[in-house]
């Protein structure tokens, strides 16, 4: 890719931003977000994948790597339309404001967007988008409406006529369930329709976007039962491998993610088709595109499926160079962050070196001593982007009363701070001084959050993905001081 300016970022999920409906939403808040960057100074707005969540809410757990989440559709939007009353809205949408209830969503905002879909017309717009993405949309709205008939279940247990793909079936269910199906091609044409604006007006405020993406898909996925044949499965499409990562200094047991595997052979065959067509998507979306697990195109951790947990894994050889090949072909210099995370083989290393994408740099890490990469700022190479720390990590604030002493004091020399309340600014100014091309610094941060703002915590059930930001946290007052620091480190755009 061309080579990143110099400049600043933040991280913040969209289901972070403040609404009265829940979770975060495509609209007025986001609004007031991209104003809130301009005003300080930011490049960039990363954000976390926007896929329907599934399994543990998970936004890596999706129900489609092409979909947009319909929680962030902007029911506000649809009030202005006229096909909501504000009233259908009013609904209790969680216990508390600070974290996202997706409990309530699952049982109420389908309920308020099906009375939106009655109303709704037809129009040359609607139809528009469901031909240009048919190739993704027709399977993705038959296998949630499968899906919803049979009460949730995942699709690997469904009958054998849905399971397998049976053609008369999968014709009789469409004749039957035709309004369930168009139900939810509605719904991505209404979050499609409302990101594009959303992202309309970030260009327009000059904030560009760093979108998120997956290496794996879930299993539970109309990816996966719409094309078996790309994934190592079975005669009975049960999992033969799954992924995960082997057992390391912070955990022993490893972590087993259980997503399939991929069968790289039959991708290569097809010159990368079905990563050619999500990435296309995603660049559409997104003006810069993080690939999560990078280190899995060229190794990849594969487990036998049935095994309880990671530590009976074994490396395989991903695609390599032939993958970064199709890119090219396809994209030319595309815009990707490359999340090179983990351990930093030679075999991995070369790969970065080979794509010439700019690998991540985590600063929390520099001061971990069961960290075996080297994440110390002197090392750092200009094609690069630093973060004190990523949506799997504690907050800045919490660092350093989490970290083993040892790495605290470290961390405390090296930043040549006394207290640890000054901790957290002392790692954004780090990252912003920092040669890394981008710098880009989670809000929880500059707001100065302790662990009960953490995002995720790898390999925990429950309590994940819930924080949401404070409605009046993106304060004139910060953004002059957020810009004041993009300033004298250079970041400005």
């Amino acid at each position: 890719m061309t080579e990143l300016p110099r400049s600043a970022g933040v991280l913040l999920a969209c289901s972070s931003l403040p609404s009265p409906y829940g979770i975060g939403s495509f609209g007025e808040a986001a609004r007031a977000w991209l104003r809130f960057l301009r005003d300080a100074g930011q490049k960039y707005w990363q954000i976390l994948p926007l896929g329907v969540t599934g399994w543990g809410d998970s936004p890596y757990q999706s129900f489609s790597a092409f979909a947009i989440s319909p929680y962030y559709i902007d029911l506000d939007a649809l009030v202005a339309e006229g096909l909501l009353s504000p009233d259908e809205c009013d609904l209790p949408w969680g216990r508390s404001p600070a974290k996202v209830d997706y409990a309530a969503l699952y049982r109420r905002r389908k309920t308020v967007l099906r009375k939106a879909f009655e109303r709704s017309a037809e129009s040359e717009e609607r139809a528009a988008f469901y031909r240009e993405n048919a190739d993704w949309l027709d399977d993705y709205a038959l296998f949630m409406a499968l899906k919803e008939r049979h009460r949730g279940l995942s699709w690997t247990a469904w009958e054998d006529g849905a399971r397998l793909r049976d053609g008369a079936a999968l014709s009789r269910f469409r004749s039957r369930n035709k309004r369930l199906v168009e139900y939810y091609r509605f719904e991505q044409f209404l979050a499609f329709r409302q990101w594009r604006a959303l992202k309309a007006e970030a260009a327009a405020l000059g904030v560009s976007i760093i979108g998120d993406m997956p290496i794996y898909v879930a299993l539970d996925s109309a990816d996966v039962w719409s094309a078996p044949a790309l994934f190592e499965l079975d005669e009975q499409l049960a999992p033969l491998r799954v992924a995960g990562c082997p057992p390391d200094p912070f955990s022993a047991t490893g972590q087993l993610w259980g997503n399939p595997l991929y069968r790289w052979d039959r991708h290569k065959e097809s010159g990368f088709a079905w990563w050619i067509r999500r990435l296309s998507m995603s660049f559409s979306l997104f003006d810069v595109l993080r690939i999560d697990h990078f280190r899995g195109l060229e190794s990849y951790y594969a487990i036998a499926a049935g095994e309880t947990d990671a530590r009976n894994g074994v490396w395989v050889k991903g695609p390599g160079t032939a993958f970064i090949d199709a890119l090219r072909g396809a994209f030319g210099s595309p815009p990707v962050i490359a999340e090179d995370l983990g351990y930093l083989s030679e075999e991995l290393r070369a790969l970065l070196a080979y794509s010439a994408f700019p690998g991540m740099k985590v600063l929390q890490f520099a001061f971990d001593s069961r960290e075996s990469g080297d994440y110390m700022p002197w090392n750092y190479e200009k094609n690069s982007v630093v973060y004190t720390g990523t949506h799997d990590n504690t907050t800045s604030a919490a660092w350093f009363t989490e970290a083993r002493a040892c790495d605290a004091e470290r961390a405390r020399l090296f930043f040549g701070i006394s207290r640890p309340a000054e901790g957290h600014w002392a790692f954004i100014r780090a990252a912003l001084s920092a040669v890394s091309s981008l710098a880009v610094i989670p809000f929880q941060d500059y707001l100065g959050l302790g662990a009960a703002a953490r995002m995720n915590t790898p390999s925990r059930l429950g309590g994940n993905w819930q924080w949401r930001c404070p409605p009046h946290a993106a304060s004139p007052e910060l953004a002059c001081r957020i810009r004041a620091l993009a300033e004298v480190y250079g970041r400005l755009p």
